[in-house]
């Protein structure tokens, strides 16, 4: 009986204890639970209505503004290569000669055939004269002309043209000023009409061509700014600008565009580049792309509230450049918005504020 009653003793004993820990609890307010926890130290900006570029990006390879394929004009073997692949050269100048010995002989005997055409025609003169010295013009001149065939002469001059062109074909030139590139023949080569012989680059001007979203295409209009960083100087941006915008969709949805830089020092055509096309658009209000968090797939905008706590606020965003972001809806003009510690952050907590 001693024992029974010393258990129901300490029951009663630990009943009372819980029941005075429990009503102890209840007095302490859930305020003081917020003020146990530490502020975050955040860091603000304000949300600001300002003009706003949209940066599009894309890749794409350095070309000459202008590439132009050096042919050979007529069949023969090539005697002399007098240039050097990277070497300038200015447009009209001699790159290469074929041999000239068999379309020098051509000259020489269309320069034969014409002096025997002349000699031909004073014979006709001869013959022709009260005809020649008609009264009536229209018949001296119908004569004049049909001695000057029937001697053979016409013919003649016209054969002893094609006979220096074909010896002037002997010569390949530039047809623009640039540098050589690609020569696709050696000295002592059989070559063909029309084959191509080399590439002039004119290396002074290059050209961007890179693919753009045909969403972006309304962005983009004749002789933009943009910036051009080449893989060989990622860190130095050129200047270029846009100069030509291809009309056409292709099957990736994507538009090609060209830009042409202002300089091509140290450049080459060939190389890849990046260029970022810079669309002003009309005032926004923007926030600091480190202000926008994504909490279960939303974009989320904290707020100082009262000084010293945070708020949650869904937004809606628009286009961003890497620096800041635009918010269509959600947050006030002017609002004082977190850009530090809120990837974790949660509503109503405690914050700090610590802006240099």
């Amino acid at each position: 009986m001693r024992v029974f009653n010393s258990i129901v003793l300490l029951i009663s004993g630990a009943m009372f204890a819980c029941s005075e820990a429990k009503e102890g609890s209840q007095e302490i307010p859930s305020e003081s639970f917020r003020n146990e926890v530490a502020a975050t130290e955040v860091r603000t900006a304000i949300a600001e209505r300002k003009s706003f570029d949209y940066l599009i990006n894309a890749t794409g390879k350095l070309e000459a503004l202008s590439e132009v394929k050096a042919l050979v004009e007529r069949e023969g073997y090539l005697e002399k290569v007098q240039i050097l692949e990277g070497q300038f050269v200015q447009k009209g100048q001699v790159i290469a000669t074929l041999d000239r010995r068999e379309a020098e002989f051509a000259l020489e005997k269309a320069r034969i055939n014409l002096i025997k055409a002349q000699s031909e025609l004073e014979v006709l003169k001869a013959q022709f004269q009260l005809a020649l010295e008609s009264k009536d013009p229209k018949v001296a001149q119908t004569v004049q002309d049909r001695i000057r065939v029937n001697s053979g002469l016409s013919l003649a001059e016209v054969e002893l043209k094609e006979a220096e062109l074909n010896l002037a074909r002997c010569e390949v030139r530039a047809p623009v000023s640039g540098r050589i590139a690609n020569i696709k023949f050696k000295e002592g080569s059989l070559v063909t009409k029309n084959a191509e012989f080399a590439e002039i680059l004119s290396t002074d001007q290059l050209l961007l061509r890179v693919k753009v979203l045909e969403s972006d295409i309304p962005l983009i209009s004749s002789s933009q700014k943009a910036e051009v960083y080449p893989i060989s100087d990622p860190q130095n941006a050129l200047e270029g600008r846009v100069t030509a915008i291809n009309p056409k969709v292709d099957e990736n949805g994507l538009v090609q565009v060209s830009l042409t830089l202002t300089t091509s020092k140290n450049l080459l055509p060939g190389m890849n580049a990046r260029a970022i096309i810079r669309a002003p658009q009309s005032k926004s209000l923007v926030v600091p792309k480190d202000a926008v968090v994504f909490r279960s797939g939303r974009a989320v905008v904290f707020t100082i509230e009262n000084g010293k706590e945070s708020k949650w606020n869904y937004v809606e965003v628009g286009k961003d450049n890497g620096r800041e972001i635009e918010v269509l809806d959600g947050i006030p003009e002017n609002s004082t918005v977190i850009t530090s510690n809120n990837l974790q952050l949660a509503h109503q907590a405690p914050v700090k504020i610590v802006n240099p």
